[in-house]
C-alpha cells in the first residue's frame, strides 16, 4: 500500500498539473477561436456564424487531440492559428465573392464548408507528404525576407479582416465613403481603444487569466456605457455595436451528392493561389512554431513527426468540415509554464473545445463587436509590428525593402504572386550580396609564406630574393559569375603589379562550389597568365570543381594540380631554385665570354647590364629581312640560321651560328635594313643590345664602345676571310 501510494502520488500530481496547464491554455484557445470564427465568417457569411463557431471548435478539438497523442513534444497544445485563420478567411471570402458575382441568390454555406474542408484535407496530405519525404526542411531555405513579408502581410490582412468584423464592410477604395459616419468611426475608435488596452496590459504580462479578464471587463464596460447613454440591447444590435444572438452552434457535414454536384467547380482554378497559401502558411507555421517551442522550452522536437501528426490531424478536421491548425506557441508555452508536461494537457484543451460547442453562441450574443474586433486588431498589429518594425534591426536595407515590397504585392495581388516574386527578389538579393563577398580570403607570396621543407642557407637566400615569383590566392565561398569576374580583375591587376610573378597558386580549400560562368572567368585568367609566361597551380581541388574546370578546357598543359598547399609551395620553390641555379651558371658563362672579348671584367659587367635576355623556341623568327636594323644579338646558347630566299621560291640557309657568336652587328653600325631572316634552329638563349643602349655605351663608357667597334671589325674580318676561302675552293 505504501509503495502504491508513493507511485500514485506523483502520477496524480502530474495529471493535475497537466489538467490545470491545459485548462489555462484553453482560455486562450477559446478567446482566439471566437475571433477566428468571426474573421472567417464575416460579411455575407455572418448569418452562418453558428456554423463557423462549430467548425472552429471542432477543428480545435480534433487537432488538439491528435497532436496531443502523437507529437514528439508531449506537452504540445494545438489548434487554429491566427495566420492559418487569416488565409482560410481569404479563401472563403474569394469563393463567396465569385459565387455572388455569378448568382447573388446562390447558397453560400455549403460551398464554403466544402471549400474549407477540402483545403484542410489537401493541406493535411501535403504536410504528411513533407514529413514522409523529409522535404519539410526545404522551407527553411526560403529567404527570410520572404517569410517575413508573408507573415507581415498576414498580420495586415488580419487587421483588415478585423475592420470588416467591426463594420460589416470590406476595406476597399470603393467602400471608403461608407466609413465616413459617426457610428462607424465610433466603432473603430472603440476597437482601437480595446487593442491599446490589450497592448498596455496583457501584451506585457501574458498571464493565463489576463486576456479573459480584460475581454470580460471590456464587455461589462461596453454594456455599462450603453446603459448610461440610453442604448438598449436591441438598439445596440440594430446599430451594429453588438452581435446578434446566433442560433445554437450547428454542425453539418457537406459531403453529400447534391452539394458536390451544385458546387461551383469552375471557380476552383481562381482559388488555387489561395489554396497554395493555406498549405504554405500551415506548413510554415508548423515548422516555425515547433522551432519556437524548442527554443523556449529547451526541448528537441522531431520535425518530420510533427509534420506527419499535424497533417493527420488536419485530414481528420477537414473530413469534419473544419479548417487548418497547428501547434500553438503561446498556448504550449503557457501550458509548460503552468506545469503541464504530459499529453493530458492537450487532451484537456480538446475536451474544453468540445464543451464550447454548446456554450459559445450564448457568450457571443452579449459580445460587443469592438471587443473581439479589438483583439483581432491587436493580433494583426502585433504581428505587423514584429515584421515591419522589429525586423528592421535584423535585416539589411535591401532585405528590408524586399520585405515591404512582398507585403504590398501579397495584399494587392495575392499570396502566390507575393511568394514567387519574393523568392525571385530573394535570389537576386542573394546573388548581388554574394557577388560582393570577396572571393579571396587572403593572398601571399613565396618570400613571406613558404613550404615546411628545411632548406640550405643558399636556397633560403634564393627564395628570399626571388620568392616574389610565387603569388598565392586563398579562395573562399561559392564562385559564380559575379565573384569570379572580380577574381579575374584582381588577377589582372596582380600580374601587372607583380611582373616578376612566374607561378600563380589558387587554393580552393574553402571554395564550396563553382559554376560554368566562373569557369569562363578562369579561362580568361589562364589566357592572361599564358601571355605573361605565368604557370598556374591549383590546390585542394574538389572532384566537382575539377570536373567543371576540365569541361571548360581550363585544366590542360600549363596548369598543375596538387593536393596540398605545402606540396604546391615546395614544387614552386624547387622550380625557382633550379632556374636560379641555371641562370647563375648562365650569367657566369656570359661574363667569362665577354671578359675574354674585352679583357676586362668591368667592361663585361657593363655590357651585361646593357643587354636584355631573351629565349626563343625552335623555328621562331628572331628578325626578318627588311626590318630596321636596330639591335644585335649575342648567342649564349643554341643555334640560329641565316635564311635567304632562293630562285625557286624556297628559303635557303646560307649560314648557321652557334653559341658564343653574334649576329646583326653590321646593321647596328650602318643602320641598314636587315638583309636576311634569322631563325632559331633549336631553342636558344640570346642577349640583345639595341641601338639606344649602344649609343649610351659610346657616351657613358667610350672605352667599352671602342672595344665593341673593334670586336665588330674583327668579326666581320673573320667572316670575310671565311667567304674568300670558300670562293677560292669553288674556283678550283
Amino acid at each position: 500500500m505504501i509503495n502504491q501510494s508513493i507511485y500514485f502520488g506523483p502520477r496524480a500530481r502530474r495529471a493535475v498539473n497537466d489538467v490545470l496547464g491545459g485548462s489555462a491554455a484553453s482560455i486562450l484557445g477559446i478567446t482566439f477561436g471566437l475571433s477566428y470564427a468571426l474573421l472567417i465568417f464575416a460579411g455575407p457569411l455572418s448569418p452562418y456564424l453558428s456554423y463557423g463557431i462549430a467548425a472552429t471548435f471542432i477543428s480545435s478539438a480534433v487537432i488538439a487531440a491528435t497532436i496531443a497523442l502523437g507529437s514528439s513534444l508531449s506537452f504540445a497544445v494545438a489548434g487554429p492559428d491566427s495566420s492559418t485563420a487569416a488565409v482560410t478567411g481569404i479563401l472563403a471570402a474569394s469563393l463567396v465573392e465569385r459565387i455572388i458575382a455569378a448568382d447573388p441568390s446562390a447558397p453560400l454555406l455549403t460551398p464554403v464548408l466544402i471549400t474549407v474542408g477540402l483545403s484542410t484535407i489537401v493541406t493535411g496530405m501535403a504536410l504528411c507528404g513533407l514529413g514522409l519525404t523529409r522535404m519539410g526542411r526545404a522551407i527553411r531555405y526560403v529567404p527570410y525576407p520572404v517569410i517575413g513579408g508573408f507573415l507581415g502581410a498576414t498580420g495586415l490582412l488580419i487587421m483588415l479582416g478585423a475592420i470588416r468584423v467591426i463594420t460589416d464592410r470590406p476595406v476597399q477604395f470603393s467602400s471608403l465613403p461608407q466609413f465616413a459616419n459617426i457610428v462607424t468611426i465610433s466603432e473603430l475608435a472603440a476597437a482601437c481603444a480595446m487593442a491599446l488596452v490589450l497592448y498596455l496590459t496583457w501584451h506585457r504580462s501574458r498571464g493565463p487569466f489576463g486576456l479573459p479578464i480584460i475581454l470580460i471587463g471590456g464587455v461589462i464596460a461596453a454594456h455599462l456605457a450603453f446603459w448610461i447613454i440610453g442604448i438598449s440591447p436591441e438598439q445596440a444590435r440594430a446599430t451594429g455595436w453588438t452581435f446578434g444572438p446566433p442560433p445554437p452552434s450547428a454542425f453539418m457535414l457537406p459531403w453529400h451528392a447534391d452539394a458536390l454536384a451544385q458546387y461551383p467547380w469552375t471557380a476552383v482554378p481562381d482559388l488555387l493561389g489561395n489554396l497554395i497559401a493555406v498549405v504554405f502558411v500551415t506548413a510554415a507555421s508548423t515548422l516555425f512554431n515547433t522551432t519556437g517551442i524548442e527554443l523556449a522550452a529547451h526541448r528537441e522536437a522531431n520535425l518530420e513527426r510533427e509534420l506527419n501528426v499535424t497533417g493527420f490531424g488536419n485530414i481528420l478536421a477537414g473530413a469534419l468540415a473544419g479548417y487548418t491548425g497547428c501547434v500553438s506557441v503561446s498556448r504550449t508555452i503557457l501550458n509548460f509554464s503552468s506545469g503541464g508536461r504530459g499529453r493530458l494537457s492537450g487532451l484537456t484543451a480538446a475536451a474544453v473545445s468540445l464543451l464550447m460547442l454548446a456554450i459559445a453562441p450564448e457568450l457571443l450574443g452579449y459580445m460587443p463587436k469592438f471587443v473581439l474586433g479589438g483583439l483581432l486588431l491587436y493580433l494583426g498589429a502585433d504581428q505587423l509590428h514584429k515584421w515591419i518594425i522589429e525586423s528592421r534591426k535584423r535585416l539589411t536595407r535591401t532585405e528590408y525593402a524586399s520585405l515591404l515590397v512582398i507585403i504590398v504585392i501579397i495584399v494587392q495581388w495575392g499570396f502566390v504572386p507575393g511568394i514567387l516574386i519574393g523568392i525571385i527578389i530573394g535570389c537576386a538579393t542573394f546573388a548581388f550580396s554574394a557577388a560582393r563577398i570577396e572571393a579571396i580570403k587572403f593572398s601571399f607570396d613565396g618570400s613571406e609564406y613558404r613550404s615546411s621543407l628545411d632548406r640550405s642557407r643558399d636556397d633560403q637566400e634564393v627564395l628570399l630574393a626571388h620568392g616574389g615569383k610565387i603569388q598565392g590566392l586563398n579562395l573562399q565561398s561559392y564562385l559564380f559569375f559575379g565573384s569570379a569576374n572580380r577574381l579575374y580583375q584582381h588577377v589582372k591587376a596582380l600580374l601587372q603589379e607583380q611582373p616578376e610573378c612566374r607561378y600563380l597558386l589558387f587554393d580552393f580549400k574553402l571554395v564550396t562550389g563553382i559554376d560554368s560562368s566562373a569557369a569562363y572567368s578562369f579561362a580568361q585568367i589562364k589566357r592572361s597568365a599564358h601571355d605573361l609566361g605565368v604557370h598556374l597551380v591549383l590546390v585542394h581541388l574538389s572532384a566537382s570543381t575539377a570536373k567543371v574546370l576540365r569541361l571548360s578546357d581550363f585544366i590542360t598543359d600549363g596548369v598543375t594540380t596538387i593536393d596540398e598547399l605545402d606540396h604546391a609551395l615546395e614544387w614552386c620553390e624547387n622550380e625557382i631554385i633550379m632556374q636560379h641555379q641555371g641562370l647563375a651558371q648562365e650569367a657566369a658563362n656570359l661574363r667569362d665570354w665577354f671578359t675574354k672579348i674585352f679583357d676586362s671584367e668591368d667592361d663585361a659587367d657593363e655590357l651585361i647590364r646593357r643587354c636584355q635576355r631573351i629565349e626563343v623556341d625552335t623555328a621562331e623568327i628572331i628578325v626578318r629581312a627588311g626590318d630596321a636594323a636596330d639591335s644585335m644579338h649575342f648567342i649564349l646558347d643554341g643555334r640560329v640560321g641565316i635564311m635567304v630566299p632562293a630562285d625557286d621560291g624556297r628559303i635557303t640557309r646560307v649560314r648557321g651560328l652557334g653559341r658564343y657568336t653574334t649576329i646583326g652587328e653590321m646593321g647596328l653600325v650602318s643602320h641598314a635594313p636587315r638583309s636576311a631572316t634569322i631563325q632559331a634552329e633549336i631553342a636558344s638563349v640570346l642577349y640583345v643590345l639595341n641601338k639606344h643602349q649602344f649609343e649610351a655605351i659610346k657616351a657613358d663608357a667610350p672605352e667599352l664602345g671602342q672595344k665593341l667597334l673593334t670586336y665588330f671589325v674583327s668579326v666581320m674580318a673573320e667572316r670575310l676571310s671565311f667567304a674568300n676561302r670558300t670562293i677560292a675552293v669553288l674556283r678550283r
